[in-house]
């Protein structure tokens, strides 16, 4: 099957990480092609990013089902903000997140923050707009720039499972701290958002053949 415009320029990027070390070349191959996607749904990217803060991929996925129901099945700001913060909370999320949620429904909605045009904005620029909002830190902003924009060279050092991927790669006795992450992944530039995309899937494909 041919790959995708997106599957091709992320070509570069495999290729790059398996030249500079036999590590990456192994993950690569076992894993197999980058699979990140631009998604055009940003208010509902951030949405899930928010759902996501600090609980596993498979929790996350069960109460963004819910929070869908709830809003009759896609995600608009203008819909969030009918609901109350009580109702959003039976989805599963807690008082903060659901109170998160519609602080970015409202900067949405008000235009306060727009999310138009977004592709045209620097990675530092999105960040420092982002993270205006309540409720979304910089993991959620890098979030958004990793899974809907595509932005190819993040490195999330404030995420714990790419701190152990890290770790894991080099065979650390601890997990590295952010600014021992940024030296040791220096050499992955410019294609740190696709390493940090085979950190995330190697540690799936680890944990799935542990439970077998």
């Amino acid at each position: 099957m041919a790959r995708s415009r997106a599957g091709k320029f992320w070509a570069e990027a495999e290729a790059h990480l398996k030249q500079i070390d036999e590590r990456w070349k192994a993950r690569v191959d076992r894993i197999g092609p980058c699979q990140l996607q631009p998604m055009d749904d940003h208010f509902g990217t951030l949405i899930r990013s928010i759902i996501s803060q600090q609980i596993s991929t498979q929790a996350a996925k069960t109460i963004e089902s819910r929070l869908r129901l709830l809003t009759g099945g896609s995600y608009e700001p203008e819909r969030i903000l009918t609901i109350p913060v009580e109702e959003i909370r039976t989805a599963g999320l807690s008082r903060a997140k659901a109170d998160y949620v519609q602080n970015l429904a409202t900067a949405v909605a008000s235009g306060r923050l727009s999310l138009e045009g977004v592709a045209k904005r620097s990675d530092t620029e999105l960040i420092e707009q982002l993270t205006e909002v309540k409720g979304i830190g910089r993991w959620t902003a890098e979030m958004f720039l990793i899974f809907s924009l595509n932005r190819p060279d993040v490195l999330p050092v404030g995420d714990l499972g790419v701190r152990a991927g890290i770790q894991s790669h080099y065979e650390l006795e601890k997990v590295p701290t952010p600014t021992e992450c940024q030296r040791l992944a220096e050499p992955w530039r410019p294609y740190r958002s696709v390493a940090s995309w085979y950190l995330w899937r190697d540690s799936e494909h680890r944990a799935n053949v542990k439970n077998l």
